[in-house]
């Protein structure tokens, strides 16, 4: 049963796009906050990446390449933001895609855009567990230093720790508010007993001219000034999740509003986070060569424990990790299965009509819980073939989600931004060059996060990235060929109705007599009708 349905403006301007509201609107603005920085997850992400800018550039790559992407991330997260507060629906990109673009192209601009946010949330989901399992496997090696797991038990460990978020999904749903918010607290506090320990106990400390200018590229192959924007990754990676969040427009009241200040705050809230984090590290930063020699990957555990001293005072900062894992798993997959339904029931996905049903009982998106949780556990089954796996789901997450926030932001460029006049998160006059800013960052990262970290390379050290994108691309295309070039028409939008009709205009409360596009009576309501077509939804009288 649905409870806490109370905001009828949002239902209403829901109803004006397309979508009859079926989810219960119980996560406040904090909360929102709180699962964007949980999928965040600052210190975790940047404690997982960690070799990736050891091995190009240190200090400089991981302090000011940190800075350089909070600034870029920021612009995106507001360039989306503009677009959310006009078109609030867990749609998100794919729907803003749809309706930014013309009537001619709008079904290829949402269905491209669809499978890329719905790869990136996978493959982010995938990519924050599988580096959860690593990290709790490294934890052994901190008492039996010659413990290297094998591929076998890394996979079982990513498997637990799937299953863990999903029951949480499951039947923890009316506490993921609390969860979200005890996130915020949970990091922030995380933060700063790490940063006051290892300033505290560290046995010697490097100088300041390390930490802010120190940069070696030797270990990773790659020319120095190619070196450090391969390193960017790291930063890149960690600093995704805030568009997926879009994906809870239709359990959040007044959505327009709450939504886009959520998004852009905790990026925000990150990269400060990040700097608090990053520069205790640096200075108490043991031999590099030491760091990167750790047969897991993760050398965070190791350095707690050289850091501190003794094997139990690295497990004690190495816990608080684990605690942001199981805010950022549950949280990741939280916003994969919202993004799963919401494509879903616009019959974009094989499979739709199971993968769209919200159980009543529960009341959450059940099915498309279940998908992405399997999804994910297939593509651990790559580690058994490349031990750079986790180089990959990064790398391909990383593309996907910042080419589906791209394209929307593309498409209002091309077009003016005449749609977003209304917005009430407008970004004014200095629109157009943050949007073109955000769009340059993106063509560029979808090249250089294909690349290996270090070369040369050897086919278990190879970055998959770009196999596992062609893989998903060649089941989009093929769907598209078999179904939706015939059946899908976009989201649910009349075909006599302009998309300046639809949007949430700044000031502006949307009744209920206002819920159809096509009508002002107020006994109009939607109907749902899954894979009916070219109208997945009749707008009719009852």
């Amino acid at each position: 049963m649905r409870k806490n349905s109370v905001d009828a403006s949002a239902d209403a301007a829901l109803a004006r796009m397309g979508y009859k509201s079926e989810l219960p609107r119980g996560l406040s603005m904090m909360s929102i906050l709180g699962l964007s920085f949980a999928i965040i997850a600052c210190p975790f992400g940047l404690s997982t990446t960690f070799y990736i800018s050891l091995t190009n550039g240190v200090s400089v790559t991981i302090i000011w390449g940190w800075v350089l992407v909070s600034l870029i991330s920021t612009a995106i997260a507001a360039s989306l933001a503009e677009i959310c507060a006009v078109y609030p629906t867990a749609g998100g990109v794919y729907y803003w895609s749809a309706m930014l673009s013309t009537k001619k192209w709008a079904p290829l601009a949402s269905w491209v855009t669809g499978w890329l946010t719905l790869v990136g949330n996978w493959t982010v989901t995938t990519s924050i567990n599988f580096s959860g399992g690593q990290l709790i496997l490294s934890a052994i090696t901190l008492w039996k230093e010659d413990f290297v797991p094998n591929a076998y038990q890394t996979v079982l460990m990513f498997w637990m720790v799937m299953l863990v978020c999903m029951l949480v999904n499951i039947f923890g749903s009316k506490y993921l508010d609390l969860i979200n918010k005890m996130c915020i607290y949970w990091t922030s506090a995380s933060v700063i007993i790490v940063m006051i320990t290892v300033l505290v106990m560290a046995p010697t400390k490097r100088s300041g001219t390390f930490v802010f200018g120190y940069f070696d590229a030797s270990a990773s192959g790659w020319p120095s000034g190619w070196s450090f924007f391969v390193g960017l990754l790291q930063a890149a990676y960690t600093l995704t999740g805030y568009g997926m969040v879009a994906a809870m427009c239709e359990e959040v009241q007044h959505p327009e509003r709450e939504v886009p200040k959520a998004m852009v705050l905790s990026v925000v809230a990150a990269g400060v986070t990040g700097v608090v984090f990053l520069v205790p590290i640096l200075f108490v930063l043991p031999d590099v060569q030491m760091l990167l020699s750790v047969p897991s990957g993760q050398p965070i555990g190791l350095l707690f424990k050289t850091v501190t001293g003794s094997a139990a005072g690295g497990f004690g900062l190495l816990f608080l990790m684990l605690g942001v894992l199981f805010f950022a798993g549950v949280g990741a997959l939280t916003a994969a299965s919202r993004c799963t339904y919401a494509f879903a029931r616009d019959g974009a996905i094989p499979g739709s009509r199971l993968w769209s049903r919200v159980d009543k009982r529960l009341d959450v998106p059940l099915w498309g819980i279940i998908l992405s949780t399997v999804v994910d556990c297939l593509l651990g089954l790559i580690y058994f073939g490349s031990t750079a796996a986790f180089n990959s789901f990064t790398g391909v997450a990383t593309i996907c989600l910042s080419t589906s926030y791209g394209i929307p932001i593309l498409i209002s460029l091309l077009r003016g931004r005449k749609l977003l006049k209304h917005s009430s998160f407008s970004l004014g006059r200095f629109g157009f060059a943050i949007n073109l800013l955000t769009v340059c960052w993106i063509c560029l990262a979808v090249v250089i996060f294909c690349m290996p970290v270090a070369i040369p390379v050897t086919a278990p050290s190879m970055n998959y990235a770009s196999v596992v994108f062609g893989g998903f691309a060649s089941i989009s295309i093929a769907w598209y060929f078999i179904r939706g070039r015939k059946a899908f028409s976009g989201p649910p939008v009349e075909a006599d109705v302009s998309p300046e009709d639809i949007g949430v205009v700044a000031g502006e409360t949307v009744t209920d007599s206002e819920s159809s596009p096509v009508s002002s009576n107020k006994e109009k309501s939607v109907h749902m009708k899954h894979g009916a077509g070219n109208t997945p939804y009749d707008i009719g009288t009852q």
